[in-house]
């Protein structure tokens, strides 16, 4: 289970999520910084792949394909935004 009101305190913006994608390795700050959050111009470096999760703001981004602790990775930014 995650949450699904996750926010960056760095960039400030809402954490997207998108089930069965990974992102392409090719994805830079800048891809998310000038894309977020318009998911038409995201597709493009989104790859299908069953049972796991594409997650990102407009400064970070993270592919999960396994059981994983968000909290445990120092370089996100992400906190839940209250229910």
């Amino acid at each position: 289970r995650t949450c699904d009101q996750l926010r960056c305190t760095a960039c400030d913006f809402r954490v997207s999520l998108f089930n069965d994608y990974i992102w392409d390795h090719s994805c830079d700050y800048l891809f998310f910084r000038n894309n977020m959050p318009e998911l038409s111009k995201l597709r493009v470096k989104m790859i299908k792949k069953k049972g796991a999760r594409a997650y990102a703001c407009q400064c970070s981004w993270r592919s999960i394909d396994e059981l994983t602790d968000l909290q445990t990775d120092q370089q996100l930014r992400w906190v839940c935004g209250k229910h």
